[in-house]
C-alpha cells in the first residue's frame, strides 16, 4: 500500500526559508501529478502547488513567487522549497497526488509541521 513520507518542516523565523521532501513507500511520485498540500489549526485543508509528469507547474496566489516545486525522479522525491516565509505560511505540510481523490485518502503521510513566527 502506498504511503507518503514527509519531512524538512520547522521552525523558522519570518523571511527565512525551508525544503520539505517527500518519499513514498513505492515508486509513484514519478507517474503521478504530485501536489504539496497544507492545513492550518482551524482551516480546510488546500493545495498549494502540483507538478505534473511533464514538470508543468501550479501555485496557488499566496505562494506564487516564493515557493518552488520540483521532483526527482531517481529518488523517487517531491520537493517544496520555500522562501520569503510569512506567519499564513504556519500549518502541517502533506504531500499526496493531485489533484485529490478519495482514491488517495489512505495515501496521506503524518505530515511536517511548518512554524513561521519570531
Amino acid at each position: 500500500q502506498v504511503k507518503f513520507v514527509d519531512s524538512g518542516g520547522g521552525l523558522v523565523q519570518p523571511g527565512g526559508s525551508l525544503r520539505l521532501s517527500c518519499t513514498a513507500s513505492t515508486v509513484i511520485i514519478n507517474i503521478y501529478t504530485m501536489g504539496w498540500y497544507r492545513q492550518a489549526p482551524g482551516k480546510q485543508r488546500e493545495l498549494v502547488a502540483t507538478i505534473t509528469g511533464s514538470s508543468d507547474t501550479y501555485y496557488t496566489d499566496s505562494v506564487k513567487g516564493r515557493f518552488t516545486i520540483s521532483r526527482d525522479n531517481a529518488k523517487n522525491t517531491l520537493y517544496l522549497q520555500m522562501n520569503s516565509l510569512k506567519p499564513d505560511d504556519t500549518a502541517v505540510y502533506y504531500c499526496n497526488i493531485a489533484p485529490y481523490s478519495s482514491y488517495w485518502e489512505n495515501y496521506w503521510g503524518q505530515g511536517t509541521q511548518v512554524t513561521v513566527s519570531s
